[in-house]
């Protein structure tokens, strides 16, 4: 997913285009997804700069199909989901994981967990992290008046969610001839009567929605790329042993 215009993070040209020391930020996003073991790709994009996303995605390790979004997430998913449904080959697939290209830098090793999971028969799959700010409750949307709430109870959803594809597809036809609405895929098919089953993601998930997001990206990224690309697990490891104990 491609296809979002930034508003908050301002600037002339798409997230998804930007660069990460010289690779656009959805170039990352599908070598990430091609490592973690998908084999095709469909980029849902602004159709207004798609000759931005083609310079983009030259040179992907696995094929690319690019299609325009809609006005809303929800739109472009379908957009997406219509492509994989026509495709002769790409309609045969028993996995689908739907990923935000602005989450560049999730693992290899999420994206095989989210894979296996459904393989292994759950129809609905998202990564999750700990929720590691205090949170408080404010009922009726004011300041005013607020509760605590235990942080453990929660956990942050992050993409690639995974999905057995005619699960998705039936769900998303559902949805859009009910006229309803979605945060999100697995929610989505939560709605449809199948349950979600959730995965252990990574902090290295993080999502770019503004510039400062971007500035950290980078630096991470610098310092990931000297442990090997997708490597999020030897990131961390290294990250404790430098740690003061």
């Amino acid at each position: 997913m491609a296809a979002g215009l930034g508003r908050r993070f301002g600037g002339t040209k798409p997230k998804p285009t930007l660069r990460i020391l010289g690779r656009a930020v959805v170039a990352v996003a599908v070598e990430g997804l091609a490592a973690g073991g998908c084999t095709d790709a469909v980029v849902v994009i602004n159709g207004n700069v798609s000759h931005l996303f083609k310079a983009a995605l030259m040179g992907s390790p696995i094929p690319v199909i690019t299609t325009p979004g809609g006005d809303t997430r929800q739109q472009s998913v379908q957009r997406g989901l219509d492509v994989i449904r026509e495709h002769p080959r790409l309609s045969k697939a028993k996995v689908v994981l739907v990923h935000d290209a602005v989450r560049p830098m999730m693992p290899a090793y999420v994206v095989e967990n989210v894979i296996n999971a459904v393989r292994e028969g759950a129809p609905a799959v998202a990564p999750v992290v700990p929720v590691t700010d205090s949170i408080r409750v404010v009922p009726n949307g004011e300041e005013g008046a607020n509760a605590p709430f235990d942080r453990s109870k929660l956990r942050a959803v992050q993409t690639p969610q995974g999905f057995d594809l005619q699960v998705l597809l039936d769900s998303h036809a559902k949805m859009a001839a009910q006229g309803l609405d979605f945060t999100d895929d697995v929610s989505c098919c939560e709605s449809n009567g199948h349950p979600v089953t959730l995965v252990q993601g990574s902090r290295m998930g993080m999502k770019i929605t503004e510039p400062a997001d971007l500035t950290v990206a980078r630096a991470l990224w610098r310092v990931r790329a000297s442990l090997g690309h997708h490597s999020g697990k030897r990131f961390w490891r290294q990250r404790r042993k430098e740690l003061p104990q």
